[in-house]
């Protein structure tokens, strides 16, 4: 099993990051809250793995803090919740601000995270309310590095692959864009207006 891997980001295009190991690139999925804290290309990098494998496909999943993976692993044990939901839950919010909706039973905050229903962020609520106190004081305040390219095409790429619809994810973006916001800046926006 891979628990954390350090070397060179050689890619990150939302939700995939690339890091070359002595020469080995591993390909890995990230959630949001990772890409804002990412280093710039060609920088040295160390993240905590999740390695899951299923009869059909082998899946490396990186995290900056220990906090994410724990979260990322914990909501898995929801049933009927899988990587692809943990992933949003993480892009969607901080680790401390999931800790406190579910402590809280604030069904309908987390129904505003893409892929989660009443039903889902119910059993989210009755399954994790124990281990949620654990949670709570292991996020990070983000620090948005800098990016180049269109920013704003950029987080509505990232938008669509969170579950986003198209035109959502374009009025998003636009409504999240200030003058000099990178991409990570504007997604991160944009996901906190929609939690309101």
């Amino acid at each position: 099993m891979i628990g954390r891997l350090k070397g060179t980001l050689v890619m990150k295009q939302p939700p995939w990051l690339v890091v070359d190991v002595n020469g080995v690139g591993y390909e890995l999925e990230a959630p949001m809250s990772t890409f804002y804290d990412l280093p710039d290309l060609g920088r040295e990098v160390s993240l905590f793995t999740h390695y899951a494998q299923k009869e059909d496909s082998v899946a490396l999943y990186g995290f900056l803090r220990e906090g994410e993976r724990r979260l990322f692993r914990d909501v898995q044990k929801v049933s009927g919740i899988g990587a692809k939901i943990a992933l949003a839950v993480l892009s969607g919010v901080s680790v401390d601000e999931f800790a406190r909706l579910v402590q809280a039973g604030d069904i309908t905050a987390l129904t505003r995270i893409p892929g989660i229903g009443k039903k889902t962020a119910e059993r989210m609520v009755v399954e994790l309310r124990d281990r949620a106190a654990d949670l709570a004081g292991v996020g990070a305040t983000l620090n948005v590095p800098g990016a180049a390219g269109d920013a704003q095409s950029e987080a509505v790429i990232a938008l669509q692959q969170l579950g986003y619809k198209p035109a959502e994810a374009v009025r998003m973006a636009r409504e999240a864009t200030e003058a000099g916001d990178d991409a990570a800046a504007i997604i991160r926006k944009a996901l906190k207006s929609a939690l309101r």
